[in-house]
């Protein structure tokens, strides 16, 4: 079976977590404080390590004051984690629409739902691709709302020759098992909002405060106050061993998806029935990789055939209006609901082989032209 998408480890990252095995101290300590100085390096800005993308984005969200009776501006089009994470703090995630060239917030459709109430807007960086990125900025300041980018799916894109968490308000990333670096489960925040960063490194350890600068040396809070929230939610040092070791070979991870997405760029280009999208993979690093199938075709039928071939396939994502929980029938969303039905996830991680991706764009186009 050709996998959809699957973790991309070497020996390198086995030999680091046993390290922190022998050593013996598995929770949040020397690890987490190298992993943490790593990624500041890459971003040029503090970064704060969590335990999940979807922690990363909680947390932002609360310490950014936003809780009960607010509302965040957000793609109904994305993962269920980016609405769990609004909703987790009280608020109330409203649901957007997309722009269809991109699947990145529509700020037209945004700006018509704006009210008083309003706090943040979420950009989705989605497939890896950032949309108008300035024009959300602008739209913000305009309207005073804090910006939290769900940059999930863009460890490593760049947008304006500047990389994805590198300016800005404030983004959250996700490193768990299948993303475009990993620590097995993972996540951060990263900003220059240093009341934001000194409130998150609490919030994380149960609202301990300064229990980071324990922890970074090996010890325990035992005389402490909390005087707000806060959750289980710090990595450990199993974690930050494998993901310091991803970032050390992230350029080699990020060359091969851009090589791949490319590859399957050119098999798959003028090919009736598919619809591809226009990235531009010297700023694009692409989480996954997402084509559009002509309107009128059965993508259940099509994904049907290609897992008889061996080829696993995605939809990414439901949209959230259609969930019971953020279900909205008064809410107009039509290129979200145009596009749900035709979007299809192909297969894309480190491991896939160029002879891999030549077998599926071959099946896909038997499956497409038989359906």
């Amino acid at each position: 079976m050709i996998r959809l998408s699957k973790s991309c480890l070497s020996d390198t990252e086995k030999q680091a977590v046993m390290g922190v095995l022998d050593r013996g101290f598995l929770g949040m300590g020397t690890e987490v404080q190298q992993f943490e100085d790593a990624l500041t390096k890459f971003f040029g800005r503090p970064a704060v390590c969590v335990s999940t993308g979807t922690a990363a984005l909680h947390l932002a969200f609360q310490v950014a004051g936003i809780g009960t009776g607010d509302e965040v501006l957000i793609q109904s089009l994305t993962y269920v984690a980016s609405f769990q994470a609004i909703s987790a703090t009280g608020a109330k995630p409203i649901v957007c629409d997309v722009n269809p060239e991109t699947f990145c917030l529509d700020i037209k459709d945004a700006e018509d739902r704006l009210t008083p109430r309003t706090k943040a807007v979420v950009p989705v960086h989605y497939a890896g691709g950032v949309g108008a990125l300035n024009d959300i900025y602008a739209f913000a300041e305009k309207h005073g709302l804090r910006v939290i980018e769900d940059a999930a799916h863009a460890f490593g894109s760049r947008y304006k020759d500047k990389r994805i968490g590198s300016f800005g308000d404030v983004a959250c990333f996700s490193f768990d098992g299948i993303k475009n670096i990993t620590s097995g489960e993972g996540g951060c925040i990263v900003t220059d909002d240093q009341v934001l960063l000194d409130k998150a490194r609490d919030a994380r350890l149960l609202g301990v405060e300064k229990d980071t600068d324990n922890r970074f040396l090996g010890k325990r809070s035992w005389d402490f106050d909390v005087t707000a929230q806060g959750w289980r939610y710090h990595m450990s040092n199993i974690m930050a061993a494998i993901g310091l070791e991803q970032l050390k070979r992230f350029p080699e991870l990020s060359a091969k998806r851009k090589s791949l997405a490319k590859l399957f760029d050119t098999q798959l280009s003028n090919v009736p029935g598919i619809e591809l999208f226009s990235h531009n993979y010297d700023n694009v690093t692409p989480h996954i990789y997402v084509i559009k199938l002509q309107s009128g075709l059965n993508r259940e039928k099509i994904r049907e055939k290609l897992e008889q071939c061996g080829v696993q396939t995605g939809i990414h994502y439901k949209p959230n209006h259609h969930l019971s929980l953020y279900q909205d029938a008064s809410k107009n969303l039509h290129e979200t609901d145009e596009i749900y039905p035709r979007i299809l996830s192909l297969p894309l991680h480190p491991d896939l082989s160029k002879k891999e991706i030549k077998y599926v764009c071959e099946k896909l186009i038997e499956a497409i032209s038989g359906s």
